[in-house]
């Protein structure tokens, strides 16, 4: 199936819903963020983007990211990766 932003946007309310704690790899350059395999939860959603909340360094950080990350792969999502 091909994946667009709808199909997306849907799998990760889904995971807003049910299950929001999940495993991230993130790799983008603007604003600089990598993260690999961690632990975050999913905090929020809003129309055009979402947000997570990690802490990689000890601290929470919270990262806005775009469903447009998600379809490029800068973001990945491993619960969405059976789906």
């Amino acid at each position: 199936m091909e994946r667009t932003i709808e199909t997306i946007k849907k799998d990760i309310g889904q995971l807003f819903k049910t299950q929001p704690r999940i495993h991230v790899n993130v790799t983008m350059r603007h604003p600089k963020v990598s993260v690999r395999n961690e632990p975050a939860v999913i905090v929020g959603m809003y129309p055009n983007f979402f947000q997570i909340e990690e802490r990689e360094s000890g601290y929470p950080r919270r990262h806005t990211l775009q469903y447009n990350d998600v379809l490029m792969g800068r973001v990945e999502i491993l619960e969405l990766q059976d789906v």
